[in-house]
This record gives C-alpha cells, structure tokens and sequence, in this order.
C-alpha cells in the first residue's frame, strides 16, 4: 500500500478527532443555548432561593464555562453522561438499556433497505423499461409522496388493524418471546427501510447505468461472459462507491434518527427517551443522545472513507504526479 492511501487514512482519522472536538463543544453548548436556566427544569416553580443555589451548585452550574465543559468531557470519556434532572438516574444506565432497540431497528431496516435496493437497482440499470424498472419506478414514486409518519400509520391501519396479522403497538424482548419479538418489528423496519429503500435503488440504478457502458463492460459482453459475471463482477463493485458513502451516512442517521418510528410504534427505544426528556426539560439526557449521535455518524462516515481502497483497487494504485 503506497505512501497516498496511508497520507489519505492518517487524513480521515485526523478529520474524524477534529470534528469530533468541535461536536462536543457545540452539544455541550447546547445547554447554555437553550432559553432560561437549567435549574428551573431541575426544580420546581415553588422552589426557595435556597433550593435554587443548592441545586445550581450541586450540579456545577456556578463554575466557569470551561471548566464545566472538561468536567464534563472528563465524565463521557469515562462513560458518564451525568444524571437525568429529573429521575436522578445515570443517563448511562438509560442509555444502555434502551440503545439496543434503536439499534436493532436500525440496524434490521438498513439490512431490508440493501436486500431489497440492491437486485432491483441492478436490474432496473440492466433491463431499463423492463416489469421490474416499471414497477419500482412506481414504488419510488409512491413512498416518496408518502411521509414516514403517514406510511406508519398506513401500514398499523391495514395489517394490525385490519387484517390483524402484526399486532399493533408495543415491545416485546426477544428473551421472552422470540416470535413476538420478530413480529412486533415487522412493521416499524419496513417504516424505516421504505425511505432508504428509495434512495439506495435510485442511486445504484444511476451509477449502473453508467457503468454499464463503460469500455471495460462492453467488452465483457463481446467475449460472451454470463450476465452475472458483467452485473456482479464488472459492474456492480464499481458502481457500490455511491451506495456505501451513502449506508454509511444512513446507518448512523438510523441509529440516532428513529425518533418518529419509535413514538409511532410505541418502542422503548432512545428516540422515545428523547422525546420524554424535551416534553420535561431533561436537557442533560437530550444533550447524551445527541452526542452519541453524532459520534456515531462521524465513525460511519470515517469507516465509509477508510474503506474505498478495499471497493476499488483503482484508489490503491494512486500515485503522486
């Protein structure tokens, strides 16, 4: 491996530490932004003077924003993202217990998402105007006319409701029942794979299309290889550069953004913990969220970047001019 691809590396991980950096700052600005004083979520309106200085103090609001800032960077690099303002438990602790639901969700809709996008796409480049092509190109069509929040409901209406094939609402541990585990996810994955599965099929078909037609294809073609061989080896590992800046931008958008889907579907997940913490002005458990977040999406991102000269051996023989 030449000298560019590791400049290229050293590159990507200096990036990912730096605007990791500024991340932190800006979340933990995020508190002093937020109009009023922390303290008033903390306590409640009939609170003494007393009480106010106690808890302001108790929870380091009087010292210097600085110093408040590495307290609390010196706290999350050993895990701790302080205590909710209003249960007093560790947000860790609650992190923890509902992160792998968002990231179960998450992780099962992106799986959907490229299962489903992937031989579409790849067929719709290949047979343009194909059964396939025509009816994805309605699909797409129709998913993006439909907003998330609407096409959740659609789907608890037809096969909960309905139909009564998928039960409705709610969250049950695959520990304690597998099957009903699987089936209460049904519905809020295919909520969340529908978007991306739109923007997955799209883009791939593009980049195949061009693909298709370069000299390299072409001559594939002429020498008589399989159709698989040219749509696989020739054409789609060249075409995946689009796809998976994109997945990795989505993962993390996923696992940070199922917000909607979890109030939606009644799932016990972060992004219900968040919206229980805005609707009580637990700042400190919304600030947590938001960082781990954004962590998340600079890593996948920094993952994506990492791994273009494994896609492409083209990126591997880059020379210096």
């Amino acid at each position: 491996m030449n000298a560019v691809v590791w400049r290229r590396r050293a590159g990507s991980v200096a990036r990912f530490f730096l605007l990791l950096f500024l991340v932190t700052v800006a979340v933990f600005l995020l508190l002093d932004l937020i109009p009023g004083n922390p303290v008033d979520a903390i306590l409640p309106p009939d609170a003494t003077p007393e009480q106010r200085a106690a808890a302001a103090e108790q929870y380091g609001l009087n010292d210097p924003m600085y110093q408040r800032y590495l307290d609390w960077l010196g706290g999350i690099l050993h895990g701790d993202f302080g205590r909710s303002f209003q249960t007093g438990l560790s947000v860790s602790d609650q992190i923890l217990e509902r992160a792998p639901v968002s990231i179960e969700l998450a992780i099962l809709a992106m799986i959907v998402a490229l299962a489903v996008s992937i031989p579409v796409g790849v067929w719709s480049a290949y047979r343009p105007g194909s059964l396939v092509d025509r009816a994805s190109t309605f699909v797409i069509s129709a998913t993006l006319a439909t907003p998330a929040f609407v096409l959740g409901i659609l789907l608890v209406y037809v096969f909960a409701v309905t139909l009564g094939w998928l039960p409705v609402l709610g969250w049950v541990p695959f520990s304690e029942d597998p099957a009903e585990h699987v089936k209460r996810l049904i519905l809020p994955v295919i909520t969340l794979a529908a978007g991306e599965c739109v923007l997955f099929t799209r883009l791939l078909k593009g980049d195949m299309m061009a693909t298709l037609q370069q000299d390299h294809v072409l001559s594939a073609r002429a020498r008589g290889l399989p159709t698989k061989s040219i749509l696989t080896r020739h054409s789609l590992r060249q075409s995946s550069f689009s796809l998976v800046t994109v997945s990795g931008v989505v993962i993390g958008r996923l696992i940070g953004g199922t917000v909607l889907v979890e109030a939606i579907f009644s799932l016990p997940g972060m992004g219900t913990m968040v919206i229980t913490a805005i609707q009580s002005r637990d700042y400190i458990v919304v600030q947590a969220v938001v960082l781990l977040s954004a962590i998340v999406y600079l890593l996948m991102n920094t993952l994506v970047d990492l791994s273009y000269p494994l896609l492409d051996p083209r990126v591997r023989k880059v020379r210096t001019s």
